[in-house]
């Protein structure tokens, strides 16, 4: 039996979504790190948020090349059905989702840093 997470992470393109995935750990450790410690040149906070900017745009350019693709490969085929290009256009939403996602659990601990700095 295979985990649905895991589906979820090759369905939605390896490359971008376990790379997404790095980002969001990276970004989890930073906060934690920057929660102990005190971050007085505020580079901590800098880097979570240019991490977490990056998880998101790399999410839309996962699936603006998943669209690509999948139009390329409407044009060449003579027909198509409905319910491949509604699965298809499913598929290529995960990277973008899994990229907010990140991008606002990584925001939500930058707002917890600034709370505990003032």
């Amino acid at each position: 039996m295979k985990l649905l997470p895991m589906n979820l992470l090759n369905d939605g393109g390896p490359l971008f979504m376990y790379t997404i995935l790095i980002t969001l750990i990276i970004c989890v450790l930073l906060t934690i790190v920057v929660l102990i410690k005190s971050d007085k040149n505020d580079k901590g906070l800098k880097l979570i948020k240019s991490i977490s900017l990056f998880a998101l745009v790399w999410g839309f350019l996962g699936m603006m090349l998943g669209l690509m693709g999948a139009f390329q490969a409407l044009s060449i085929s003579s027909g198509f059905s409905t319910k491949i290009l509604a699965g298809g256009l499913k598929i290529c939403l995960y990277s973008p989702i899994f990229g907010s996602l990140t991008f606002l659990i990584a925001r939500l601990g930058i707002i917890g840093i600034i709370l505990k700095q003032k």
